[in-house]
């Protein structure tokens, strides 16, 4: 019998993906675990697998199609030997509606009764899958996926034993909660664009990462109670330790960043003041015990903050190597989901920009953001009393005051300095 296969979540919060490109044809006979195509989200492009065997019959969304919504047929699997004439019809092209940047989208509707579990959590399965255990009386939630990414397919439901029916499931699930308002959003593009109609300009369309990005920092300045604190470092011996490993470690081709120390400084920092390592979760707080350290990196269009995960037990060699890595991949959107989301804290540098200083907004549901500027040749007072010159380094944590009270904040902040000014310290 034809199976639909349908548009994945590939992410926790994919809701639309673009069918970038089809990499089978109709007639193709498809293994499990072979790539079908890759789909774009909203800051990634990523292989989808087959997650049953079959031959390829029609594709229902052709190459280049945005704004398709999860749960949406994309072709159709034909058992052996099936005519491709009994595959449904194509469906319909998504329509691609622009989207206000801090509109609320509304979640994709489940496609049959067991495509949730009991605490109201989606289920991945293969539609064959899905359609064996609605004739079995199985509950989804209750059979453990062996396919890609825990996805349930046939092998896990035909083996499977019926333990209650879908109705069970559909009663057990939450009701869904009443639509929220939409913020303001200011003026609209109608008003905007008259008011600079006798003007030339371009119209520049939102991509994916940039509706994204505008409503996240829309979200962000509108629901986090945003503090700053502000600290000077003096980066003197940090330069001088700095190019004394560079020399060391030129043989082994490694050469360490000002962005390295400060990646591995905010990590300790996180350990020294563990209340700091700590995101909001809407009516509680989450404490993490290991120090995951998002990255600001920009790239065309926008940006990424891949995490490097664990970062208080890397070397700073180890950190460098794995920010290149994933610097590079960001710039060509080949990072995972689970290589950008996640972390408690990020870092954003703009200090190999000229930038002396600035304030970072803050990457919900993370606790805080380290601003960084540029090093600054200034006279300073030295510990003696007398006057002197030394690199200067501005540092402005913003807080999400829910999550991190000044003076937790400003204990953070003497950690970084204290690492930062003492470089060596960052080696034991």
């Amino acid at each position: 019998m034809a199976t639909e296969i349908l548009m994945p979540a590939l992410s926790p919060t994919m809701e639309e993906g673009t069918l970038a490109k089809w990499l089978v044809k109709p007639g193709d006979a498809v293994k499990s675990g072979q790539v079908l195509a890759e789909i774009e989200t909203d800051k990634a492009t990523m292989e989808f697998e087959a997650v049953d065997d079959g031959i390829m019959g029609r594709l229902l969304i052709a190459e280049g199609t945005a704004g398709v919504k999860v749960n949406t047929p994309i072709a159709v699997l034909l058992d052996e030997g099936e005519d491709a004439a009994a595959a449904p019809a194509t469906a319909p092209a998504p329509a691609k509606t622009a989207v206000a940047p801090s509109a609320e989208v509304a979640a994709p509707a489940p496609t049959a009764p067991t495509a949730l579990a009991p605490s109201g959590a989606r289920v991945f399965a293969s539609p064959l899958a899905r359609r064996i255990a609605k004739d079995k009386g199985l509950v989804l939630a209750s059979v453990t996926g062996s396919g890609p990414h825990g996805r349930i397919v046939r092998a896990d439901v035909e083996g499977a034993q019926p333990a209650a029916k879908a109705e069970t499931v559909a009663a057990a699930a939450p009701a869904p909660a009443a639509a929220k308002t939409a913020p303001p959003t200011g003026m609209s593009a109608e008003t905007v664009m008259k008011i600079y109609a006798d003007r030339a300009f371009t119209e520049v369309p939102l991509d994916g990462m940039r509706r994204t990005i505008a409503a996240r920092l829309t979200e962000a300045k509108q629901t986090i109670p945003h503090f700053y604190l502000r600290r000077e470092v003096q980066l003197d011996a940090l330069m001088a330790f700095r190019a004394q490993l560079n020399k060391a470690l030129e043989s082994r081709g490694v050469k360490l960043s000002v962005n390295d120390f400060i990646i591995k400084a905010s990590a300790l920092a996180l350990q020294a003041v563990p209340d700091c390592n700590a995101v909001w979760a809407g009516d509680r707080i989450l404490k993490l015990k290991p120090s995951d350290v998002a990255v600001a990196v920009a790239v065309e269009g926008g940006l990424f903050t891949p995490v490097l995960r664990d970062a208080e037990t890397k070397t700073l060699s180890a950190l460098s190597a794995e920010m290149k890595d994933l610097a590079a991949r960001a710039k060509t959107k080949k990072l995972a989901p689970q290589e950008y989301q996640g972390g408690s804290f990020a870092v954003s540098n703009l200090g190999m920009m000229g930038i002396d200083s600035f304030d970072a907004v803050i990457n919900p549901p993370h606790g805080s953001i380290l601003a960084v500027g540029a090093g600054v040749t200034k006279p300073v007072v030295k510990p003696d009393g007398t006057l002197g010159v030394a690199t200067v380094m501005s540092m402005t944590l913003s807080v999400d005051h829910r999550v991190i009270d000044g003076a937790l904040g400003a204990q953070f902040l003497q950690a970084m300095v204290e690492a930062l000014e003492n470089p060596l310290s960052m080696l034991v």
